[in-house]
């Protein structure tokens, strides 16, 4: 824990997460939202709370000297959390709720050209693997044992784009791309993400600990939670009424 006199610097990051509620919960009850679904609120506020615990102790402080935290919190914060806000489609609120004018200059933004490229499920892929090599083979994972700072800025990164790769596969970007490529997207990052684990096995970095049960948390919760994100992309390729109501539209 980073203390700046009794004050944990890490509660700092409840201000954003609790002005984030808020912001949706407004959103989610006005009248504009034309009764918003109550399980995108439900799914909104689980989706904060889940990155928001892997900055706060106890798990980041354990995630920070052990590597069987450091997965399980890698897991949470990069793709468990961004489904459960993906799913919450909080950006199709806002567009919903908010007043003319910056409700056109976040659809300006959200159809740019930067966004088109970031929600392309080869770009969101790239970033994705990109940051789950970086973050166990390379000098960055005794930077995160090091600093608490730095596993702060890993965790924002991991959850950023673990959003970005989440929209590109469900489609919720600005393009929906075609389900072959989206489908592909996924199988690619789940190959990637299971040779990471095996390698973090064979090949750990130096001051990992209990490499096998790090790399088991991670094949095991990765498989998980990527497991759900291919259930939910086939039920909306195959029409999944029977199985969750308005997934559809996810």
């Amino acid at each position: 824990m980073h203390n700046h006199g009794d004050f944990p610097a890490e509660s700092l990051f409840l201000i954003p997460a609790v002005a984030a509620v808020a912001a949706y919960w407004a959103g989610a009850v006005s009248k504009k939202s034309g009764h918003w679904p109550a399980w995108r609120l439900v799914s909104f506020l689980a989706g904060v709370l889940t990155v928001l615990l892997t900055v706060l102790e106890p798990i980041a402080g354990w995630a920070h000297v052990d590597l069987t935290a450091l997965s399980l919190s890698h897991v949470l914060a990069g793709m468990a959390g961004p489904l459960l806000l993906v799913l919450s489609r909080p950006v199709a609120l806002a567009m919903k709720t908010l007043d003319d004018v910056p409700a056109s200059r976040l659809r300006r933004l959200v159809n740019g050209p930067a966004a088109r490229f970031l929600t392309h499920p080869v770009a969101a892929t790239v970033l994705v693997a990109g940051g789950m090599w970086a973050m166990f083979h390379t000098g960055l994972f005794t930077a995160m044992q090091q600093s608490m700072p730095v596993h702060w800025l890993v965790t924002v990164y991991l959850a950023a784009t673990g959003c970005l790769f989440t929209a590109a596969v469900l489609g919720t970007g600005p393009v929906r791309h075609s389900f072959p490529l989206r489908a592909g997207a996924l199988l690619a990052a789940a190959v990637v993400h299971a040779g990471l684990a095996g390698w973090l096995w064979l090949a750990p970095p130096d001051g990992a600990g209990n490499t096998a049960a790090g790399a088991l948390v991670l094949l095991l919760a990765g498989i998980a939670v990527q497991g759900i994100l291919g259930w939910i992309l086939l039920g909306q390729q195959l029409g999944p009424a029977r199985l969750l109501p308005q997934i559809r539209r996810a």
